[in-house]
């Protein structure tokens, strides 16, 4: 690896050398922690096992619908707080300051959505996927379908590279590991209670691994804004951290590449210039949020394994008190990452940042590992590690346990009709492992996507993709006259409209501010969470423009799967009943365990 030019100076107390994946966790210290993390993490792992029913579909992949609120609560919050947040929170707080934690300040009004209105007609439904939901609300199988593969898409594409990114990341930063061989050893380890103990087991374990995270995280929090004099301090700090490599023979770098935003410290910004536009922060954002809290199967899923509705939203208001905590342990992390390691975080040469973190557009992803690795004593350096670990590993088993949930109920079920119930949990078993599979094929492209461009295409799948599945659900729900012609050219349409701005930026890249992006105005110029709007009321104007001159679903098929039949006691008739004797029988089960869910939850 070559070393830094002798023309850069470093910062202030900034002793940081090139690129060099090294050795900060190789003490007795570090190590015992860690390893005490692994042994804990499999013994609640092997507890949950031989303390739950996992002979059943229900039990497997529902924890036989006996979690009380406080695990789940924990749980919603470790599945969606994957390494990726550490990495990307911290990264973003360091390169523009505090308005990215306005992410997950929104998230507490969508929870709260998600428990007292999505979840009951889920439960009121008998439904144990999402899109097992849209064929009871619609009809036919082409909508689910659709739904199940996108859904199976993005979790293999998305979730798991962006975790594996990211934690690939840490674990360099602070083991010096082969990537390759770290990340298969926690695929394997997390892969072994998923496989075996179903959801009870990803539960629990993300109970505990919830506690880890946010103790760990408190703690390297105090250590930061000790070493920095505190919040005034880092107000005026952050402000002067410029690093003082600037110039470049091959780029003509502006100044505002290296600049702290005058508006870093604002959770609102312009609606026309800002990075993170208060407009498209509140309502864009909510479009994406009610894609992710409150249709996608991993979150939801968790809801359903309660006992009750008040297990329900009471989990849902945890993991609201516990969405509060990222601004404070992540972004304000970042930014003070940027202060103590100006020349690092905040490089901008090209040449120099590939020597500090072996990649040329910016070293703010390792903004969170470094504090890490620089700032913890022995012993503490290791929770840490453990934290990530947590991070990393619960986001991965919710994933695949979700995932091989979809795959099992939606897929499998349709190629082996009348499978019995053991090959459906053998079936849904085998298909993690495939998971795996995938996940460490993906690794190379991982590697390759250290520029940022594959976070950025990431962030561009859920920006493009999620908010037609978002209108479907909203208007599934609450309009009634909207139906399955309606619904699936809506999801097409905005499939094209989305692919169509996500290829094109994937093509041209994202770029940055030293090397911009030639991708056109007109397609990549708009906001992506404006976009996300936009593709949202695109979505709904074709739904219900094409639901009003088709035929609409008689209310005898709608019973309980609308907001306003959700209290209707009349026998539902499946929209497929028709079809087939054995839709018949179907559709009468479906029903009777619907009725019967309906009275344990709201009993």
């Amino acid at each position: 690896m070559t070393t830094p030019s002798p023309s850069v100076t470093l910062s202030p107390g900034t002793t940081e050398g090139p690129y060099n994946p090294g050795v900060a966790v190789n003490n007795p210290a570090d190590i015992s922690v860690i390893v005490i993390y692994f042994l804990v993490v499999l013994a609640v792992g092997v507890w949950a096992m031989v303390s739950t029913n996992r002979g059943t579909v229900g039990g497997f992949f529902l924890a036989g619908r006996s979690m009380v609120w406080w695990p789940i609560g924990a749980s919603l919050f470790a599945s969606n707080i994957g390494s990726g947040h550490f990495v990307g929170l911290a990264g973003n707080g360091a390169a523009g300051g505090i308005a990215t934690g306005g992410f997950e300040w929104n998230a507490l009004v969508i929870v709260i959505i998600l428990g007292w209105i999505f979840v009951p007609i889920y439960i009121k439904a008998g439904v144990v996927t999402m899109p097992e939901y849209l064929k009871k609300r619609f009809g036919g199988d082409r909508i689910r379908m659709y739904l199940s593969v996108l859904s199976l898409f993005m979790y293999i594409f998305t979730k798991i590279s962006a975790d594996m990114f990211s934690g690939a990341i840490f674990i360099r930063e602070a083991l010096g590991l082969n990537i390759y061989v770290a990340v298969v050893i926690l695929l394997a380890i997390t892969a072994l209670y998923t496989v075996t103990g179903g959801l009870a087991a990803v539960i629990y374990t993300d109970t505990l691994q919830t506690i880890i995270m946010v103790v760990g995280s408190f703690i390297l929090m105090g250590f930061s804004f000790n070493e920095i004099g505190g919040y005034n301090a880092l107000e005026e700090k952050y402000m002067n951290a410029i690093t003082t490599k600037t110039t470049d023979p091959l780029f003509n770098i502006s100044e505002k590449c290296y600049t702290p935003r005058a508006d870093s410290f604002h959770l609102f910004r312009d609606p026309i210039n800002g990075d993170l536009p208060w407009p498209a922060l509140i309502f864009g954002l909510s479009v994406l949020a009610i894609w992710y809290w409150c249709t996608d199967q991993v979150i939801v899923q968790r809801c359903l394994s309660a006992k009750n509705m008040s297990h329900v939203k009471a989990g849902c208001i945890l993991c609201g008190y516990l969405k509060l905590l990222p601004m404070y342990l992540m972004v304000f992390p970042g930014m003070v990452s940027r202060v103590l390691y100006t020349d690092v975080i905040g490089c901008v040469v090209p040449s120099v940042c590939k020597q500090y973190c072996d990649t040329e557009v910016g070293c703010s992803n390792i903004a969170y590992p470094r504090l890490v690795v620089k700032l913890m004593p022995q012993g503490l350096r290791g929770l840490m590690l453990s934290v990530m670990l947590a991070s990393l590993m619960s986001s991965l088993t919710s994933i695949f346990n979700s995932a091989s949930t979809l795959f099992t109920m939606d897929l499998y079920t349709k190629i082996r009709p009348h499978a019995k119930e053991r090959e459906l949990m053998l079936a849904g078993r085998v298909f993690i492992l495939v998971l795996i599979g995938i996940s460490i094929a993906w690794i190379p492209i991982v590697q390759t996507a250290q520029s940022g461009q594959l976070f950025d295409y990431i962030q561009s799948i859920t920006s493009y993709l999620g908010p037609p599945i978002a209108a479907i659900f909203l208007l599934g729900i609450f309009i009634k006259r909207v139906n399955e012609q309606g619904a699936f050219w809506g999801l097409i349409i905005g499939l094209l409209i989305g692919l169509s701005r996500m290829i094109t930026e994937f093509v041209y890249g994202t770029g940055n501010c030293v090397k911009p992006s030639n991708c056109p105005w007109i397609i990549c110029g708009i906001h992506y969470l404006y976009f996300a709007l936009i593709l949202f009321g695109a979505t709904c104007i074709i739904v219900l423009g094409v639901s009003l001159i088709t035929k609409p679903i008689d209310d005898v098929h709608l019973y309980r799967l609308c907001w306003s039949l959700r209290n209707r006691k009349e026998e539902r008739i499946d929209l497929d009943a028709g079809n087939s004797s054995n839709n018949d029988n179907d559709s009468e089960a479906e029903d009777d365990e619907g009725n019967s869910l309906m009275i344990y939850f709201f009993e």
